[in-house]
């Protein structure tokens, strides 16, 4: 029993210190600009951020049987400006559109995805 949880300890360990983090973010005319605690620099514009937000009205969720729903998403022509954004913890961003859509919370590693 002991040797389980050194061991895990060892692994939480290990995880903590490879954890993607966000070094520094900042809205940059139509774009998010992005330092990565591993060196990495993003750069994403502010469409494909939102077309990417990854809440349930806008990518879906399951319903009961676990088929995946997802709605018919529309934008207006201020879904694509960036009023603010909030760093949630040590693992996501909160976005807030001038449409008043604030729901999507990006983890770090998602937010890399969509920057890739």
């Amino acid at each position: 029993m002991r040797e389980n949880s050194v061991l895990s300890k060892s692994f939480l360990a290990s995880s903590i210190v490879t954890m993607l983090r966000l070094e520094h973010i900042a809205a940059i005319g139509t774009e998010l600009a992005i330092a990565w605690s591993d060196g990495l620099e993003s750069y994403v514009n502010f469409e494909t951020l939102r077309r990417a937000c990854p809440c349930a009205n806008c990518q879906g969720e399951p319903d009961a049987l676990g088929r995946v729903v997802k709605p018919e998403v529309t934008y207006a022509e201020n879904s694509f400006d960036l009023l603010r954004y909030e760093v949630i913890g040590g693992y996501a961003v909160a976005f807030h559109w001038a449409d008043g859509h604030n729901t999507g919370i990006y983890s770090f590693e998602y937010l890399r995805k969509v920057c890739d």
